[in-house]
């Protein structure tokens, strides 16, 4: 069996002393598993995480871990080095793909969205507002699209400053008085899409990693 697509290379762990096991975030299957041949060793073209490139797996049967073929084209996370903050944003991104994304599943649309926040937070500005955007690209493909157009309880475009953690959708100040110890105040921050991961994580018996508090904790 074989897979060729485009991706990004998100995990890395040492398997032995020449080897590592290598998660890939592809535009055409979504996540794979693999093994990557002699990735401690290797001096030239060696893998590292934040690197975008051509990936071929093959296994023999589709329930083997598979080895990779990777050939990166470019390292977006080469230009993000010099911003400590920019390359916590990167890690915890890929941390929540490994985490919530399935194996072999596509997510083209999120793909796109993440080597766009990669060059985003390169640039060095609205780290913050890079990510959170990003984070709402994620919970959308995740079944919980937040909607800000318009209040779900009467349809008004006005006085949108509140958001309901079931629905995810926006309230206006009328419809959210009697309920408003029950909403998430507006607007949106990573301490809000925080819960929402939160609720995603709790309906996969998992718990939000460490890196995703730390990073609230950090702000």
């Amino acid at each position: 069996m074989k897979l060729d697509s485009v991706g990004i290379l998100i995990y890395l762990k040492p398997l032995g002393e020449r080897d590592s096991v290598a998660h890939i975030y592809t535009y055409d299957y979504g996540i794979i598993v693999g093994l990557l041949r002699g990735a401690q060793i290797a001096k030239k073209n060696k893998p590292l995480i934040g690197q975008v490139g051509t990936v071929s797996w093959v296994a023999r049967l589709d329930s083997q871990l598979g080895t990779f073929h990777w050939e990166a084209d470019r390292n977006l996370a080469a230009a993000l080095m010099a911003n400590r903050d920019a390359l916590e944003y990167m890690n915890c991104a890929f941390c929540l793909i490994d985490a919530l994304l399935p194996e072999r599943e596509k997510y083209d649309a999120l793909y796109e969205k993440t080597v766009i926040l990669l060059v985003e937070l390169a640039k060095g500005d609205s780290l913050e507002t890079c990510y959170l955007n990003w984070e709402v690209s994620l919970l959308q493909e995740l079944g919980y699209a937040l909607d800000f157009s318009c209040c779900s309880g009467c349809g008004k475009k006005e006085n949108l400053n509140y958001l309901s953690p079931k629905t995810g959708r926006a309230v206006c100040n009328n419809c959210a008085a009697p309920y408003i110890n029950r909403l998430y105040k507006l607007p949106l921050t990573l301490s809000t899409t925080e819960r929402f991961l939160e609720q995603v994580f709790n309906s996969q018996g998992g718990r939000l990693p460490m890196l995703r508090s730390f990073l609230i904790k950090k702000i």
